[in-house]
């Protein structure tokens, strides 16, 4: 979950092109504003939720009792929280499904599926699965669903009643303006990492006793507003926006080195691997060895790496100014006036985000090194939904 330690001086000079390379351009993109605020927001809801849990990691069970296989909050919000304790269609959530990772949640113990219940004693056809949560999953439903409010209630706190309400208040303003239906968390990325949200097949089942008119918690309406951005910008592009905004957005014709791109994106080892190996694919990237070293490897941009890296860059800025065509200049304007003060540059030394990260003692992310930057888009994989892909 985190790159080998390096030399102090190093890290300073990772983190210093961390801080570089995220203010090349003058100003963070709108998409990347959007982004480590969620991530930031995530992963402090699964600071908590690992907490008040019994779970299992890679270290083994917490407090020594064997529990569901930790996970994070694109888990809860694009699934969990839609099945019900008596238990749900498949048929119902199977876009949901498709979105997450349903083999996942059934093998991590938060779920079942199985037939339906026999009515007049005529077997229900296959589509008529049923997925229910475990004892597990119950307990985990009932820590997780406080979580959201709670840290927005924390960021009211952090930030000012006046900056959460109004960065809540134009979140919301775009969603109603939206003409499609959007999941309240980032699908999992496949293997090309597009958003997927064909996956979703149009419909979000409504959440079990949710009452009518519940507003939506302020990690949805960040989700949302990223998700129809990256819907937009992947419409003109061959290149997702996660791996463009993370791997592509780092490297050169010169080359960097493959143990500094965690460091430098905020992105995990695993995820960045996925990320360059597309790219290599792709003939975007060459890995070779570092010239500089007795071991190791850089990747370098080729021509078409440099084409598509720039491409990136127009197609970000022709998507933003897109939307303030479509939305008012004044409507996005106010967006990043309200994202700015809390993203602030997006790394450790300088983003307020960061008050808000440090682990429990006992914590998985205690035990590794702690981000110099935020992801400048969450990866969410399989994994287990983590927004820096870990």
């Amino acid at each position: 979950m985190s790159p080998d330690a390096g030399s102090p001086a190093a890290a300073r000079a990772i983190a210093a092109r961390a801080g570089k390379v995220s203010s090349a351009a003058g100003r963070l993109p709108l998409s990347t504003l959007l982004s480590q605020a969620l991530v930031a927001f995530t992963i402090e809801f699964d600071n908590e939720a690992e907490q008040r849990s019994v779970h299992s990691t890679t270290r083994g069970p917490a407090a020594g009792a064997r529990g569901p296989w930790l996970t994070s909050q694109a888990m809860w919000a694009n699934f969990m929280q839609f099945i019900d304790g008596e238990g749900v269609l498949l048929s119902e959530v199977e876009g949901l499904a498709r979105i997450t990772n349903l083999s996942g949640l059934k093998r991590w113990g938060y779920i079942t599926v199985g037939p339906a219940p026999e009515e007049g004693g005529t077997k229900p056809p296959r589509a008529d699965l049923v997925v229910r949560p475990t004892r597990a999953g119950r307990r985990a439903q009932e820590i997780l669903r406080p979580l959201a409010a709670e840290i927005e209630q924390r960021w009211v706190q952090r930030f000012g009643e006046d900056q959460i309400r109004g960065l809540r208040g134009h979140l919301a303003s775009l969603v109603d303006r939206f003409d499609i239906e959007l999941p309240p968390y980032l699908p999992v990325v496949s293997i090309h990492m597009f958003a997927g949200i064909e996956r979703l097949n149009g419909r979000v089942p409504k959440v079990p006793g949710a009452g009518p008119g519940s507003p939506p918690d302020l990690s949805v309406l960040l989700a949302k507003v990223l998700l129809m951005f990256t819907i937009d910008f992947e419409a003109q592009s061959n290149l997702s926006l996660p791996t463009s905004a993370n791997a592509l957005r780092v490297l050169d014709d010169k080359g960097v080195r493959v143990r500094d791109l965690p460091r430098l994106t905020g992105v995990s080892k695993q995820a960045m691997a996925m990320s360059v190996g597309l790219l290599q694919r792709l003939g975007c990237v060459v890995i070779e060895p570092d010239p500089t070293a007795s071991r190791g490897k850089v990747v370098r941009l080729t021509g078409k790496g440099g084409k598509a890296q720039d491409k990136y860059r127009r197609i970000l800025s022709d998507t933003e100014q897109q939307w303030q065509v479509r939305f008012g200049e004044e409507t996005i304007a106010k967006l990043r006036a309200s994202l700015g003060p809390l993203v602030g540059e997006g790394t450790a030394l300088h983003s307020p985000l960061f008050e808000g990260l440090q682990p429990y003692p006992g914590g998985w992310r205690a035990s590794v090194r702690g981000a110099e930057t935020l992801p400048h888009y969450p990866m969410v994989l399989h994994r287990g939904g983590y927004p820096d892909g870990s």
